[in-house]
């Protein structure tokens, strides 16, 4: 099978958000779809990579991106009804959606869980999700072909040992992708899906597997 090889011009005009755009996966998604002639809304916690990561979009003569600096474990519903509003006026529509901000939480036992830590994981990494997406639908369907994508893991789809909150809120989004994408199946216009990218040198996965050897990842 020949490797794909996407058009230089594949995403021109195309309007795109992405969460979790100062790092790892969601830092290479953006630049990769900027690259490829997407307008890019960076949406992430923290202003100052957001704001280098604007520079070297446009330093790389790519579409000029937007920034939408939002913590979305302190985030109110309001602030996604905002932040669809802001995109609207700005660019008119939404034509992708890229779920990839993520809490990792801690690997522990169950039991050994603290409610605080629990509620945050599962309000970043569900519930955003969710919010977010139901305010950014309508700008969605405007769109000829749009695409939802969440980002998941393996521990989604079959649950392992210590893995807690993290792995509860990725089999949540498998079911919650499944769900919108059998409702918007009949209009035929919108594209959902789930993605386990495996393993990527994050920052976040050496967190999580500190032993692990560099050349792995």
């Amino acid at each position: 099978m020949k490797p794909y090889t996407p058009a230089p011009d594949l995403l021109t005009s195309r309007r795109i958000l992405i969460t979790g755009a100062g790092d790892g996966i969601g830092r290479a998604a953006a630049l990769a779809c900027a690259r490829h002639g997407a307008s890019v809304i960076l949406l992430g916690r923290t202003a100052k990579k957001l704001e280098k990561l604007y520079d070297e979009i446009e330093q790389r003569g790519s579409p000029q991106p937007a920034l939408l600096p939002l913590d979305l474990a302190t985030a109110t519903p309001s602030h996604y009804e905002q932040a669809a509003q802001t995109i609207a006026q700005e660019f008119g529509g939404l034509d992708g959606l890229l779920h990839n901000a993520a809490d990792a939480g801690t690997l522990t036992p169950l039991e050994h869980y603290t409610p605080e830590m629990w509620f945050r994981v599962l309000q970043v990494n569900l519930n955003a999700a969710w919010l977010l997406t139901r305010a950014c639908l309508p700008l969605l369907h405007k769109s000829a072909d749009a695409s939802v994508v969440f980002t998941t893991s393996e521990v989604g789809r079959k649950g392992r040992a210590y893995w807690g909150a993290y792995g509860v809120s990725c089999f949540g989004l498998e079911g919650l992708a499944q769900i919108l994408a059998d409702e918007c199946a009949a209009a035929g216009r919108l594209r959902v899906n789930s993605l386990d990218p495996g393993t990527v040198r994050t920052g976040m996965r050496s967190r999580l597997h500190p032993g692990e050897e560099r050349d792995a990842q």
